[in-house]
């Protein structure tokens, strides 16, 4: 598993994927010009669909969450650079598009549950970051297939389509 941006993108260098989901914050609420900036709105239009559709979420201009959105936005000006096309994936909302368990809520029902939607290479040592990856994995194997949506836009979050709960996506 990669952990620091360069292990991510020499990930990315040598496996040559079509998409790349990341499981950060990707874009700004609007009015903002940073992250730190107390200007503008706390939520993005796609942070209000998560809060319409009855999915819990941190809001990206709180504590820690404006440390991940600052290395999210950095990392995908990055995979732009490098040719690649990344979307933001927040796990947690496709765990519930999905009705399996959060990371945090039950571990081994979540991994039972990806492995129900065709995970593979999964292991019960699989730890919550690892499933929230696979998680991540997944929704972009959805929005390839045309099988997923993106909440507030192209910049938005992507999520799988609850149109497709019935099938297995890979």
């Amino acid at each position: 598993m990669a952990f620091s941006d360069d292990d991510i993108l020499s990930t990315i260098e040598h496996t040559q994927p079509d998409l790349v989901p990341i499981d950060a914050p990707l874009s700004l609420p609007l009015g903002r010009t940073t992250i730190h900036d107390r200007a503008g709105g706390h939520f993005r239009d796609c942070d209000l669909e998560l809060r319409q559709r009855g999915i819990r979420f941190f809001p990206i201009t709180i504590g820690p969450m404006r440390m991940l959105t600052e290395r999210g936005i950095a990392l995908e000006v990055k995979i732009r650079a490098m040719g690649y096309r990344a979307v933001e994936c927040f796990p947690g909302a496709a765990q519930d598009v999905w009705c399996i368990p959060r990371q945090h809520h039950d571990r081994k029902e979540l991994l039972a549950g990806l492995k129900k939607l065709g995970m593979r290479g999964l292991t019960k040592a699989a730890t919550s970051d690892e499933l929230d990856a696979a998680t991540a994995a997944l929704v972009g194997r959805c929005v390839l297939l045309g099988r997923g949506e993106m909440l507030g836009g192209k910049k938005g979050i992507a999520i799988p389509s609850g149109k497709f709960l019935n099938m297995e996506v890979i």
